[in-house]
């Protein structure tokens, strides 16, 4: 492999280079997450709401391809970079999510994996400044990381979006966020991140939690779904909708993606709410009880806990 000599950081030419476009894209973000970022295999699964199996066999899958066809693993040159982007940009986007919310360890975050997520991000928007997603992912970043100091009380436990402390907010990242966001917006090319960045940047700049533009934010949900048809993005956008329409219209949406997402805590979680609004209890605390089975977050378990106990 030739070194990354033209990169800031090592790190970013290395998942460039690991993105080769010869390797399935799948197995292509598996290996960078586990070789460049140093995820590790279970953390991945989670990630892709996989079994473990299946990223030990696509990592598999990439070596034996890098092999058998003899794909140079390179820094690409700078007229190559725009083609392999969308997927530096979804590892970057993995590993901040892995820091901001950890699905392993003993610890709630992990500020070092999402500040290094920001430094990567930002240092690849130095380098493509006229690309609006990478843009976009470096505004999502610091809305984010925004209402850090918010989001955990003094023991370690969630301080859910509605009880958070506004006045904690990082008010310069949000106004840097919105900056950069802006500047995206000029472009005129719409993606994921941009669209997820105006989410974030809307719950951070509300002023309360009633005072939260949910109707734009479901709306911005409903652009990004077109453009993401994923179950997690269908998620929150039932979400969004539960405070415009309901938790009765809310949970049919939920469980129209349901089976999708039976490995994914939030999906648990978010119907476990929805069934309690909805005066079914024992619904909820089995929805509950299987959301707890699914994550080893300390603070996550602690609030799942509290509910079960109640």
């Amino acid at each position: 492999m030739s070194e990354p000599s033209a990169f800031p950081d090592e790190r970013l030419g290395l998942m460039f280079a690991c993105c080769h476009p010869a390797i399935p894209r799948d197995a292509q973000l598996a290996l960078t997450l586990r070789s460049v970022a140093g995820l590790t295999t279970p953390e991945i699964a989670r990630a892709f709401l996989v079994p473990e199996a299946t990223i030990a066999q696509r990592i598999v899958r990439a070596k034996r391809r890098i092999v058998e066809d003899a794909i140079p693993l390179r820094v690409p040159d700078a007229h190559e970079l725009p083609d392999r982007v969308g997927e530096v940009l979804a590892v970057i986007y993995l590993l901040f999510n892995e820091g901001y919310l950890a699905t392993s360890g003993e610890s709630a975050s992990r500020r070092d994996l999402a500040d290094e997520a920001e430094w990567l991000a930002s240092l690849l928007a130095t380098l493509m400044p006229d690309e609006p997603e990478v843009l976009g992912l470096v505004a999502l970043i610091r809305a984010q990381l925004a209402r850090s100091d918010a989001r955990f009380d003094a023991a370690g436990a969630i301080v859910l979006l509605e009880a958070q402390d506004r006045t904690r907010f990082d008010r310069a990242r949000i106004a840097d966020a919105k900056a950069m966001l802006e500047r995206a917006a000029r472009m005129r090319r719409p993606g994921r991140y941009q669209l997820q960045a105006a989410i974030a940047l809307s719950h951070a700049e509300a002023p309360s939690w009633e005072a939260t533009d949910w109707p734009e934010i479901a709306g911005l949900y409903d652009a990004l779904s077109r453009l993401d048809p994923s179950p997690v993005v269908r998620l929150n956008h039932a979400i969004a909708l539960s405070h415009v329409a309901g938790p009765a219209f809310a949970l049919e949406e939920v469980d129209r993606v349901a089976a999708d997402l039976d490995r994914y805590p939030y999906l648990h979680a978010t119907r476990a709410e929805f069934l309690r609004a909805l005066g079914r209890v024992d619904e909820a605390r089995t929805a509950d009880a299987r959301a707890l089975e699914l994550t080893s977050n300390p603070a996550e378990r602690e609030l799942l806990l509290s509910r079960l106990a109640t």
